[in-house]
């Protein structure tokens, strides 16, 4: 499996994948065991009939996952199942009643396998879920070298598309709030406490809109759709997640030389 190549972290180091980016996922892509994957997937989907028969095949479960950053998920096949079971068209289905809306898109997209319809997939739905897939991956790769970026480079990506959504202002923002990876963007990047997230909901959405229009220059999700916009807060989440590390860094390491230096009591 190829690794992405990530010498530095922070602002110098996305600027750097960005550089590299198309020519590393590539190479990533084509490794035979993601290939093997994708593979399978783009062939057995097509034989689907039921939540049943995904959840029993675990390389396309995999893929199914992966493809919306849930692969933590793999060995939960009756919970999976149930998700995709229930759809989203009831209030009560599991999907929304889950704070994670990343679930409620697994089940808006693998809709077609809920009920007993036993409808086909849509078209190029194998090649949309593949591509995701891929992209998900890559970031995770990303991610064990850097967290930070892998959060920036889906940032950058699901930012762009959720600006891009029909739904009201608000709406959008509860879904930002309501996908960890997303919602942890914003709090590093306005500098908002651990405590934040106690609040009521209601207020967390008024703070959050308040201090993205004060401090990032953003009134709406919708201004995401901005390269300008978007870099900005991306960049600005880096630069408070790399002070963040390097203080606690900073401390760990003082704490240990005062530890190294002090005399010994037995």
């Amino acid at each position: 499996m190829f690794t992405p190549v990530i010498p530095i972290g922070g602002l110098p180091g996305w600027t750097l994948l960005n550089r590299t980016i198309e020519r590393q996922s590539a190479l990533f892509s084509a490794a035979p065991a993601l290939q093997r994957d994708t593979d399978h997937f783009r062939e057995a989907i097509a034989e689907v009939k039921t939540a049943a028969d995904l959840v029993s095949d675990r390389r396309l479960l995999r893929v199914a996952l992966g493809a919306f950053g849930l692969q933590e998920d793999i060995d939960s096949r009756a919970f999976i199942r149930a998700i995709i079971e229930q759809g989203t068209q009831a209030r009560d289905a599991l999907a929304n009643r889950l704070a994670d809306d990343r679930y409620r898109g697994l089940a808006n997209a693998f809709g077609f396998l809920a009920g007993p319809s036993n409808e086909p997939p849509p078209p190029d739905f194998a090649d949309r879920i593949i591509n995701q897939f891929r992209q998900r991956e890559f970031e995770t790769a990303v991610g064990e070298q850097d967290a930070g970026l892998r959060l920036a480079l889906n940032a950058d990506r699901e930012f762009a598309a959720l600006a891009a959504e029909d739904s009201s202002d608000n709406a959008l923002w509860f879904r930002i709030l309501g996908t960890p990876p997303l919602r942890e963007v914003f709090e590093v990047a306005l500098g908002l406490p651990q405590s934040f997230a106690q609040l009521d909901l209601d207020r967390q959405l008024q703070d959050i809109r308040s201090l993205a229009a004060r401090r990032l220059d953003i009134s709406s999700p919708r201004d995401l759709a901005s390269d300008d916009l978007r870099e900005g807060l991306i960049r600005q989440f880096l630069l408070r997640d790399q002070l963040a590390s390097f203080t606690v860094n900073s401390s760990q390491s003082i704490a240990l030389t005062l530890l190294q230096s002090a005399p010994r009591l037995f």
